[in-house]
């Protein structure tokens, strides 16, 4: 208990932290910047590879000189398919002195002096000291790593290569197929925090899990394992909401609104979900909005705590194919709560997920006006709090 209860408070000190720089999971800044090669470089064009942005502030300083040359050692690397590399520079001697090239494909840099784009990454910091700092960011633009220079250029090049080389591959240019309009987003939360919530259940419990049906003028809990097979816990451990709260704002609230145009400033119950294969885990096809206790909902997340320890136990979206999708650990997939879709059975071992809903604050309205036709129960006693 006393290990659980320190990690619970590790989770809630992270979420704490206010950083001045865009942290692990965030979306990257987007900027217009000059480069050697154009005026205007705008950077969110780049998206689709992985990147590498290196402040290093002034190629005639020794330390990111010898950082460039090493880079430089591997050109290979930076092709423009998989991965590229941008170098920022804050020093006019850089460009006057012509100390910097970019070599197509793959290496590039930008001219920041202003450095307008090195105080939006942290670089350039409030008391006027230079961060020099190495990001790598995924091909969605979001932060995988934030490296610091340390006083040694062959750790930091060495630190940095060990996180590229832990990489998948892009992977080549494939047919498109029909696909349903969801978006499935790994590393929302990290391994850590999923098997806490997974211990927070199984030391709390999972209750049957029922599904909202509209009868007699009430939307009411239906319990029926033929429909729905699954059991629910509620989390309640004000660190774990506050870890998993923070998660959803800072790393999945700004792909909803770059992927949907839509700004989620609400999030629906702290719900994890336990799919057993003894208990023949499933969720036959539904719908999340079609009752009057639930027509505020607009985007659920089904977010995967333990990819890959259990068989079968796939999403589906029958309307578009008989694709079926998934996420690796910590990953969601989100869609919109007015599709129709299915949890198919877990066929062995045990699915856990957590399952909140995202909405608006005109959403939020609507939810208000509806109390009335609410029926309290096991799977409708959440709380909605703002969620970005």
């Amino acid at each position: 208990m006393a290990d659980r209860q320190a990690a619970l408070r590790r989770l809630q000190e992270s979420t704490a932290v206010s950083v001045q720089f865009p942290g692990v999971g965030q979306p990257a800044p987007w900027f217009t910047c000059r480069s050697p090669l154009r005026e205007r470089y705008v950077f969110d064009t780049t998206a689709g590879r992985y990147i590498v942005l290196c402040f290093f502030g002034s190629a005639a300083e020794p330390l990111s000189a010898q950082v460039l040359q090493l880079l430089a050692a591997e050109r290979r690397r930076f092709d423009d398919d998989n991965l590229c590399f941008f170098g920022v520079s804050v020093d006019p001697e850089d460009e006057r002195q012509q100390r910097l090239t970019c070599r197509l494909p793959g290496v590039r840099f930008f001219w920041d002096f202003e450095r307008a784009v090195s105080t939006l990454y942290g670089a350039q910091q409030a008391d006027g000291q230079y961060r020099r700092v190495s990001y790598v960011l995924d091909p969605l633009l979001r932060v995988l790593a934030v490296l610091p220079f340390a006083s040694d250029a062959q750790g930091h090049v060495r630190e940095l290569l060990a996180v590229l080389d832990r990489l998948p591959a892009v992977g080549a240019a494939c047919p498109a197929r029909m696909q349903a309009p969801v978006l499935v987003l790994p590393r929302v939360f990290e391994p850590k925090l999923c098997q806490a919530l997974i211990d927070h259940y199984q030391a709390q419990g999972g209750e049957p899990s029922g599904f909202m049906q509209d009868q007699n003028g009430k939307t009411v809990l239906v319990l029926g394992q033929d429909h729905k097979s699954r059991r629910d816990c509620l989390v309640a451990d004000e660190a774990l909401r506050q870890a998993c709260q923070w998660r959803i704002q800072e790393r999945l609230v700004p792909e909803i609104h770059k992927a949907f145009q839509f700004q989620v400033t609400r999030m629906e119950r702290y719900l994890i979900g336990c799919y057993d294969a003894g208990e023949q885990g499933h969720f036959r096809p539904h719908r999340d909005n079609t009752t009057k206790g639930t027509a505020h909902r607009r985007f659920a997340v089904s977010l995967f705590l333990n990819t890959g320890e259990y068989e079968g136990g796939q999403l589906r979206f029958p309307e578009f194919g008989p694709a079926l999708y998934s996420a690796p650990t910590g990953g969601a997939v989100v869609f919109s709560c007015s599709l129709l879709h299915e949890a198919t059975q877990v066929t062995q071992g045990r699915r856990y997920m957590f399952l909140p809903f995202l909405y608006d604050e005109q959403a939020r309205r609507i939810r208000e006006a509806n109390q009335g036709f609410l029926e309290p129960g096991p799977d409708v006693g959440s709380v909605a709090s703002e969620a970005g």
